[in-house]
């Protein structure tokens, strides 16, 4: 087992330094400071059938971290294992039919955004991961800094880098662009899990938002999923809010998944019989949680308005 360098990965949403260790033939990531977790690095594709070998070797290491997560993907949500475990909320549709979708798990209004973006001259197609693209891409980055209320984390990233971390998972993605007058304004990269596809990123331009993109480029999704058989499309964790209401009204319900917790040191067992595994942010009140979102929202829009 073989430590890696520092990496920043995006985990549950927030930009997150890591050290990477291999486990037989799975990547395991550490993050945290005071209290370390270590996780699957790809839980979106990768079930853990058997946790105790890595519990095991975790175990033994020097640094052990403190404690290792899985989660259960779908389309299993009953619980399997006897480790303590938490409800973990993902956002997914359930696919049938284009037909079923559009017809009986979006409402009225999402359908004439849908058919608003083919009205104005937004096409959808499947695109090459080349440079041009990728120069596309990065127009719709440096567009803004701030996204739904937080500082955007590929705001100013240049060519080389933003080509190095979207080259990741071509291997099992498929590329799709929203173009109006030839120019991209908004992309998707389908990500193909095994048993559910999955939304690795869905962005597009603030300046064309009455164009409704992302509705067409989620439409999209909803007919590659059909043609391909595939039963879920997931859109990484429930959220409320803005993105939340965006989620709901393209037909996307809330999933519980267990989500489990198996302590590695008496450091773990103490976070986590305090409840201290998600931090500050785990033991705030919703209330207060909520007020401090708005408060970061309106502290990012003004440093946008300065900039």
């Amino acid at each position: 087992m073989t430590n890696r360098d520092y990496e920043e990965l995006m985990i549950d949403g927030r930009a997150t330094r890591v050290t990477r260790t291999t486990i037989g033939t799975q990547k395991i990531v550490f993050a945290g400071n005071l209290v370390k977790l270590a996780r699957i690095e790809e839980e979106e594709y990768e079930d853990v059938e058997d946790p105790e070998p890595i519990i095991e070797t975790l175990r033994r290491t020097a640094r052990k971290p403190d404690i290792f997560t899985f989660i259960q993907r779908l389309p299993e949500t009953k619980p399997k294992y006897s480790y303590y475990r938490e409800s973990e909320s993902i956002a997914a549709i359930s696919i049938k039919t284009y037909d079923h979708w559009w017809n009986s798990q979006i409402n009225s209004k999402t359908r004439n955004l849908i058919r608003k973006a083919e009205k104005t001259g937004v096409t959808v197609r499947q695109v090459e991961f080349n440079d041009d693209f990728i120069h596309g891409m990065m127009d719709i980055f440096n567009e803004t800094p701030v996204r739904q209320g937080r500082q955007f984390w590929h705001y100013g990233k240049d060519f080389e880098t933003i080509k190095k971390q979207f080259s990741r998972n071509l291997f099992r993605e498929d590329v799709f662009g929203a173009y109006y007058n030839d120019t991209l304004i908004g992309f998707i990269f389908l990500a193909y899990a095994g048993k559910y596809a999955t939304l690795g990123q869905i962005v597009s331009k603030i300046e064309h938002r009455d164009k409704a993109p992302n509705n067409a480029l989620i439409a999209k999704a909803v007919k590659v999923c059909e043609t391909k058989n595939i039963p879920y499309l997931v859109y990484a964790m429930w959220t409320e809010g803005s993105l939340g209401d965006f989620k709901r009204h393209n037909g996307f319900e809330k999933i519980e998944l267990p989500r489990y917790y198996c302590p590695l040191t008496v450091k773990g067992k103490i976070v986590l019989k305090l409840n201290l595994h998600h931090g500050l942010r785990g033991i705030l009140p919703e209330k207060l949680k909520a007020g401090l979102k708005l408060v970061r929202k309106r502290w990012h829009g003004r440093k946008s308005l300065n900039a």
